[in-house]
This record gives structure tokens, sequence and C-alpha cells, in this order.
């Protein structure tokens, strides 16, 4: 018979790459006090990493030896997990979006959910607790749009609307439209002017 560690990473093997582990999931497996002290056993033998408070990660094993599952990935996993709404942060996605060439240094994401601090590896995620505005259209290129408007601020915002209106398909940006009226004053304004000069 497997001891309880092996049947741990055995199931953590089987999970898609930045799945958080946490030990409500391994239950079947074990007591609750069982299961902390296998997961604490395994983080010291750096056969999972500690994320965050009760989350773990597998690593992902390459050739060139063992790594942090990706970021997204990972955000990515604990928003399904958590039932949270996890986005990029404002300064990605104006950088994506073309309006900025500032590459963030960290890792920075907007979340429904309590603002916190994730470890992968070396890299630090923090996320953010925002607006229900901010998190408008996950995933989509208006939810893009809208957080980055919004990291960009009031006074450059008319000629980031020009830009985005030659560079988006109009829908992405009627989407943003049909949403002016849960959008910041100073946000509804800009795009009730652009629509009206359209």
């Amino acid at each position: 018979m497997s001891t309880l560690a092996e049947q741990i990473l055995k199931y953590a093997a089987e999970l898609p790459e930045g799945t958080p582990i946490v030990a409500k999931d391994l239950l079947h497996l074990g007591t609750r006090a069982a299961v902390d002290q296998v997961l604490s056993r395994l983080v010291r033998r750096s056969a999972l990493l500690r994320v965050g408070r009760g989350i773990y990660a597998l690593p992902v094993e390459s050739r060139f030896g063992a790594r942090a599952p990706s970021t997204s990935k990972m955000v990515e996993g604990l928003a399904s997990q958590r039932g949270e709404i996890i986005v990029s942060h404002g300064a990605a996605a104006a950088n994506a979006l073309g309006l900025t060439t500032q590459v963030p240094m960290r890792a920075i994401y907007l979340t429904s959910g309590r603002s916190r601090h994730l470890k992968l590896g070396a890299q630090t995620i923090e996320l953010r607790h925002a607006p229900f505005w901010q998190l408008m259209f996950p995933g989509r290129a208006a939810g893009d749009v809208v957080r980055a408007l919004a990291w960009l601020g009031p006074e450059k915002i008319e000629a980031a609307v020009r830009k985005l209106a030659i560079k988006l398909p109009p829908s992405a940006l009627k989407e943003v439209v049909s949403a002016r009226s849960r959008l910041p004053t100073w946000m509804a304004q800009e795009l009730s002017a652009f629509v009206g000069n359209a």
C-alpha cells in the first residue's frame, strides 16, 4: 500500500500544470491533520511548492530541472478553484494593447477576492482586490480596454480611445461603451464623447 505522501504526489501529478493543491481536496486520502503534516513534509523535501497560506503547487519537471508552474496557469487555476474573477492589472493590459511600452516588472492581478501575495518559486504574484467595474469582461478585449483606461487615468484617456478605435475591432469598443453606466464618470464621459464623434 502506498504512503499518504505518494498518494498526494500521484493526485497532484494528474492535475493540469498550475492547479492549486489545497488540503480540503485531499481529505479523501486521509484526515486533515495527516494531510497538513504530509504537505508540510513534501514542501521541506521540495516535492511541492508552498504558494500561499494553505495553497501548494507541484513543480514542473523539465530537462533543465524542476521549475515553478507558469504564473498565468497558476492564476487561472486559483480563479476557477476559488470562484474568483482574476484578471491582469491595467498596466499589463495597456502594454498588451500597445498603449504603453512600459513592461510591468511585477506580476500583479486584480481579483474579486481579498488582496494577498503568492510565492511562485522566485516570483511573487500580487493579487489586489478591485472594484467590480475593473473586473468586467474577464478574458475579453473589452475587459483589457477597461483596465488599461483605468490605469492610464483621465489625462490620457482621449488619446488612448482614439488609438484603440484604429487598433481594435469595433465590437470590442462597442462592448465597453455598452457598459458606460457601470464605469466611473470620467471614463463614461470620454467614451460617450467618442461615440458622439464617431
